[in-house]
């Protein structure tokens, strides 16, 4: 079996060709393996090689560290926040990838054992088999910075239990590896002891056959039981606030319940949707919601053009202003934008032309 050679010290995207088993690795620890142009171009390419090469059955998609992705480059849009257009190629190759991969001919298998946030995320939730452990971490926090719930997930959020995918939508709330079990955002959960062993165990199936492949890691897995104050537990409260009609009315109700014995948990979540963008707030919710009519080819093309003006800042600014309170300054203040005062119709027919 030949291994492709890689520099480890340059790569952040490691391949290696095992016998018929296509092994990636996302190989950038120190920053939590974002998806950057480094990241998009070689997992494209690499990706649409195998779906033709006849000697490829099963591609296992893996991060080291303890991140298996958290997500997009916001440095990366924060620098070219003044050249227009400047992230336009990555964007674009990021949401053919999340097609491709929704719709991958060959066995797809995501060992995820640790952070897998936004865009990262994207490479877990569609597999035939996503594979998390007790240290999984997710969310999809996008629209607290003014952002909007992206990489095909106004599809995935929109079809999840009742108002749930609102909910981790507009709040960023995290998902542990028992949760995303679940609410159907992973098929397998495995000891983190066991990964290593469940991918040399995969390495000599040598085969990308589902039911043996599937098989395989069932042997590995174990049955999960959430915890009793798991959010996924509050499925009812979560419907009855997160099925309003707009924003407001969801924090409104939200505060309502909030005020009502045993309901302390709402009280940091409230606070976090008080502190998050409206605008990123409002074309989020929208999106979630038409999202439960779209195809994903829709919700993809959809999600690509709201990326696209909100990173040409033409409805609001937003954005930048919350990378920048983010990562850059990390301040965690960010500024009231004068956007904010646009109504969520008004935002999303602008956003739409393009």
């Amino acid at each position: 079996m030949a291994q492709e050679t890689v520099n480890l010290e340059q790569e952040v995207v490691l391949v290696e060709e095992l016998g018929n088993v296509r092994v990636v690795t996302l190989n950038n620890p120190k920053q939590l393996n974002i998806i950057s142009p480094k990241v998009v171009e070689p997992l494209a390419a690499n990706l649409e090689k195998w779906e033709e090469d006849e000697k490829a059955k099963l591609v296992i998609i893996k991060g080291a560290g303890r991140a298996f992705s958290a997500g997009g480059d916001l440095k990366m849009f924060y620098n070219g926040r003044n050249s227009k257009d400047s992230c336009l190629e990555v964007v674009y190759r990021m949401y053919w990838l999340c097609n491709h991969i929704h719709t991958y001919k060959k066995t797809m298998v995501a060992l995820v054992h640790g952070i897998s946030m936004g865009g990262g995320a994207s490479l877990m939730a569609p597999m035939k088999f996503s594979v998390v452990t007790e240290k999984t971490v997710f969310s999809t926090p996008e629209a607290s910075i003014g952002f909007h719930t992206d990489c095909g997930f106004s599809y995935m959020l929109s079809r999840l239990p009742g108002r749930l995918g609102e909910y981790l939508g507009l709040t960023g709330a995290r998902l542990n590896g028992k949760e995303l079990i679940a609410a159907g955002l992973a098929t397998h959960f495995v000891p983190l002891e066991k990964l290593p062993e469940l991918e040399k165990h995969l390495l000599s199936l040598n085969t990308g056959d589902e039911d043996a492949v599937g098989f395989a890691i069932k042997e590995f897995s174990t049955d999960v039981q959430i915890d009793e104050e798991s959010i996924l537990k509050k499925q009812s409260i979560i419907d009855e606030c997160f099925s309003k009609d707009s924003v407001a009315d969801i924090i409104s109700s939200f505060e309502t319940e909030a005020g009502k014995e045993g309901n302390g948990w709402i009280v940091p979540v409230l606070k976090g949707l008080k502190r998050s963008s409206p605008t990123g707030l409002k074309i989020t919710l929208r999106s979630i919601r038409e999202g439960r009519k779209q195809t994903l080819s829709e919700c993809l093309k959809k999600e690509f053009r709201i990326t696209i003006h909100t990173l040409r800042a033409r409805i609001s600014g937003d954005v930048y202003e919350g990378i920048r309170a983010l990562t850059i300054d990390k301040d965690n203040s960010p500024k009231v934008c004068l956007s904010h005062s646009h109504t969520h119709s008004h935002i999303f027919g602008d956003i739409l032309c393009f």
